[in-house]
């Protein structure tokens, strides 16, 4: 089988020219759900939603659960006094690297699912996959999921790549090699 757009040989199972990145236009591997036979690639802004989304309901649970133990963790002793000094940085950490995990299971374990995306992500009818199509597994999702770090210290540069590139790909899908695709 060959890309009718560049012309290169492609295997049977492949949703997407691995030359130029273009979708396929035989029947889409099993491995990829049935309402996704119809795609394209996400673009910068519907991703940029989905993120609003995802980060909405992560602060709203961040702060169902944060609120109602904060007078616990940081008011001890018989006058209530707020704990200062080490007590105050060693909880601090805790919080925030429990907040850490939490953020990376929540985007690891949702585009490794069967979903293949976080609610945000599925509200806009995207989703996340391999280079040919296929689900992704929860290391790739993880990878992906770091990766995101690089994204961000770059400025947010390697999210707005996604603007750019042939694939609409962010860098943290590039060195993940995945896509977010779009239901149309």
């Amino acid at each position: 089988m060959y890309c009718t757009r560049c012309g290169t040989s492609i295997a049977q199972d492949a949703a997407f020219c691995p030359a130029c990145g273009d979708p396929v236009t035989a029947a889409p591997p099993a491995a990829v759900p049935a309402a996704a036979n119809a795609t394209a690639y996400a673009g910068f802004w519907l991703r940029f939603v989905a993120w609003i989304i995802d980060e909405l309901i992560l602060n709203a649970v961040f702060l169902l659960v944060a609120v109602p133990l904060a007078p616990m963790i940081f008011h001890r002793g018989p006058f209530h006094q707020p704990i200062a000094g080490p007590q105050a940085a060693v909880i601090l950490f805790w919080v925030l690297s429990l907040s850490f995990i939490g953020v990376w299971l929540y985007f690891a374990l949702f585009e490794a699912s069967t979903w293949q995306a976080t609610p945000g992500k599925r509200a806009l009818g995207l989703f996340v996959t391999d280079m040919q199509g296929r689900p992704i597994s929860f290391p790739r999702a993880s990878a992906r999921f770091f990766a995101k770090i690089l994204s961000s210290i770059l400025l947010f540069f390697g999210y707005v790549m996604a603007g750019f590139t042939a694939k609409k790909q962010a860098l943290h899908d590039m060195l993940a090699d995945c896509l977010v695709l779009r239901r149309i």
